[in-house]
C-alpha cells in the first residue's frame, strides 16, 4: 500500500483508472474540471471534452452499452444540461459500469446557483455516493463501478468544492487495472430502445433494483455507525463529517456514504440509540425530510442549520451551542477582493464600448460575466449556459427595446449551447446582434480547448468551427457577419456595433483576441 497526497478530483481520476475505466468524458466546470485533466494522463484510456454535458453523458451511455467502464464528469449546473439522457439511463441500465460525477458548489464560489444534486439522484432514480475526503473519493469511485455493474444502473458520485479541491492522504494499492475483454455490441431492444412498451417494463425492473439497493444499503460498509456518547448523535455525509469530528469528537455519528437510496433500518436504529440527533447536510434538507417522514421525532436539522452556503465546524458549533466560537468572537474586517477581468483581457474594450453605447446586453456564463462589474457595468442578464442569445431574442420582442439589444457569449459557451440559439434566431426571424467574444480557450475553468480552438483534450490538432460558414448556413452574410480584432481602437469597435445594429437584420459579430493568460503560457 502506498500513500499519496491527492485532491479528491485527482483521487477520482485515479479511482476510475484503478477500476479499469477506459473512457472519460465531460465538460469543464469548476469544481469538477481537474478530474478529466488528470484521467487523460493515464495510458490506454480515451478522454474527450464534449461540447456540453448532455453530449458527454450520451457518449458515456453509448460507451457503457459497448461494455466500456466510463466516467462522466460535470459540475452541478451541468447536470441540468444532461438531465434528458440522465432520467432515461436509469431505465436502460448499463453494461460497462457508468459513473457520473456531479460536483456541487455550496456558497457559489464559481456558479450561478447553489443547487443540490441529490435532488437529481432521487428524481432520476439513480444511486449516489458522497465521499468525505480524497481517500474515500478514490475508494468510492472504484466501488461505484462495481456497484453499477452489480445492479445494472448508473451511479452518481457527489462532491463539493471543499472536497474536490482539498488534498488528503490516499491509500493506493498500486494494483494495475485489470483488462476487461470487450465483446461486439449485442442487440437488446427491450433494454436499450425506450419506446413506451419497453420503457414500462424497464421501469418495473428499475423499481425492483431500487428496493434491493435500499435494503442492501443498510449493510454497506460505507454507511458507517460510530457509537460513542449517546446523549448527542449526528447524521451526516461528505465534508460535514469532518467538521463534526473536529468539534464533537466524542459524539455518536451515522456517516452516510450512500446518500441515495438511504438506509432506512440503519437510520431508525441509530436514532433509537441517541437522545438527540442533529442532521447536518449541505445544502437542502434531503436527509431531514426522509428521516422525519419515518416518524422519527428526536431529530433537529434546518431549524438551526442554514440552508444556504457552506457549513463549517464553527457554524455547526455555534448553531448547536448558541455561542459563537472564540475564534469568531472578534470581528475581523478583511478588505474585499472582488473578481475582475484581467489587465489586458481582450474582452475589456468591447465591454467599455457596450457600456458607453447604453445598450441592453444579454450575457452568458464565462469569465466575461465579470463585465457586469465596475468599471464596465455592461451586462443586464445572465441566466445559464447559452441563454444570452435566446434571452436577447425574448427581450427584442418588446418594440421599445428594438435596435438596442445585443447578446454577448464566449467561444466555448457558443459551442456548448449557443449555436442552437443562433439557429433559433434565424429560423424565427429574430433580428438581433450576437457578439461572440473568442479568446481562443475556455478560460474561466483553466484554459481547456474547445471546438473553436482547434485542439482536443490531449492538445492534438482537430477541426475548428468556421464562423463564416456557420453564419452563412443560417443566412447571415457580410456585412451582417464580421470578424474584428478585440484590440481594435474603441472608436472602430463602436462604429462596427452601431452599423450592425442599424442594419436591423440578424447579425453575428466575432471579436477575436487571445486570452492574455494563455498568451503568456504559450511563450513559456
Amino acid at each position: 500500500m502506498k500513500k499519496l497526497l491527492l485532491s479528491a478530483n485527482e483521487a477520482i481520476a485515479l479511482g476510475a483508472y484503478s477500476a479499469s475505466a477506459k473512457a472519460g468524458v465531460g465538460y469543464p466546470g469548476t469544481p469538477s474540471t481537474e478530474i478529466l485533466e488528470n484521467f487523460c494522463k493515464y495510458e490506454n484510456v480515451y478522454t474527450e471534452w464534449s461540447v456540453n454535458e448532455k453530449v458527454a453523458l450520451e457518449v458515456g451511455i453509448g460507451a457503457s452499452f459497448a461494455g466500456i467502464r466510463t466516467l462522466v464528469t460535470m459540475k452541478h449546473v451541468g447536470v441540468n444540461v444532461a438531465a434528458d439522457p440522465l432520467f432515461t439511463s436509469s431505465y436502460t441500465g448499463i453494461k460497462g459500469g457508468l459513473v457520473i460525477v456531479a460536483a456541487d458548489d455550496p456558497s457559489m464560489h464559481s456558479s450561478q446557483n447553489e443547487q443540490d444534486s441529490r435532488h437529481y439522484a432521487i428524481a432520476a432514480k439513480i444511486p449516489m455516493l458522497e465521499p468525505s475526503d480524497s481517500n474515500e473519493a478514490y475508494q468510492f469511485t472504484k466501488l461505484a463501478f462495481e456497484l453499477s455493474e452489480k445492479y445494472d444502473i448508473p451511479f452518481f458520485i457527489r462532491t463539493t468544492t471543499r472536497i474536490a479541491h482539498s488534498k488528503s492522504a490516499v491509500d493506493y494499492d498500486e494494483v494495475l487495472p485489470k483488462e476487461i475483454s470487450l465483446e461486439e455490441f449485442k442487440r437488446n431492444p427491450k433494454k436499450y430502445v425506450m419506446i413506451p412498451a419497453f420503457a414500462k417494463a424497464r421501469h418495473t425492473v428499475l423499481e425492483e433494483t431500487l428496493k434491493k439497493l435500499s435494503n442492501d444499503a443498510n449493510n454497506l460498509p460505507i454507511n458507517r455507525v460510530e457509537i460513542n456518547d449517546k446523549k448527542i448523535g449526528f447524521i451526516t455525509s461528505g465534508v460535514c463529517y469532518n467538521y463534526i469530528k473536529e468539534v464533537y469528537p466524542d459524539a455518536s455519528i451515522l456517516k452516510l456514504g450512500m446518500v441515495n437510496p438511504l438506509p432506512k433500518d440503519l437510520i431508525v436504529d441509530f436514532c433509537k440509540q441517541c437522545d438527540k440527533v442533529y442532521i447536518v447536510e449541505e445544502l437542502d434538507p434531503i436527509f431531514e425530510t426522509f428521516i422525519k417522514s419515518l416518524g422519527i421525532t428526536n431529530v433537529i436539522g434546518k431549524e438551526i442549520f442554514p440552508i444556504e452556503g457552506e457549513l463549517s465546524s464553527s457554524i455547526i458549533e455555534e448553531k448547536i451551542s448558541g455561542v459563537k466560537p472564540a475564534l469568531l468572537s472578534k470581528e475581523t474586517k478583511i478588505p474585499p477582493r472582488p473578481p475582475a477581468l484581467c489587465p489586458g483581457c481582450p474582452h475589456r474594450q468591447m465591454f467599455g464600448v457596450l457600456n458607453k453605447m447604453g445598450l441592453i446586453v444579454s450575457g452568458d456564463i464565462g469569465c466575461y460575466t465579470l463585465g457586469v462589474l465596475p468599471p464596465f457595468n455592461a451586462l443586464d442578464t445572465c441566466v445559464d449556459m447559452g441563454a444570452s442569445i435566446t434571452i436577447a431574442e425574448g427581450l427584442n420582442l418588446n418594440p421599445k427595446n428594438r435596435g438596442k439589444v445585443v447578446s454577448v457569449i464566449g467561444d466555448s459557451t457558443f459551442a456548448h449551447s449557443g449555436i442552437t440559439g443562433l439557429v433559433n434566431a434565424a429560423y424565427n426571424k429574430h433580428n438581433i446582434l450576437m457578439i461572440v467574444l473568442d479568446n481562443g480557450t475556455t478560460a474561466m475553468t483553466g484554459m481547456q480547448p474547445n471546438p473553436l480552438s482547434g485542439e482536443t483534450i490531449n492538445r492534438e490538432a482537430t477541426m475548428q468551427i468556421d464562423y463564416e460558414l456557420l453564419a452563412a448556413s443560417v443566412g447571415i452574410k457580410a456585412p451582417d457577419f464580421r470578424v474584428i480584432d478585440a484590440y481594435k481602437d474603441s472608436s472602430t469597435m463602436e462604429q462596427t456595433v452601431k452599423e450592425m445594429l442599424d442594419s436591423k437584420k440578424l447579425s453575428l459579430l466575432i471579436v477575436k483576441g487571445l486570452c492574455v493568460i494563455l498568451k503568456r503560457k504559450m511563450k513559456e
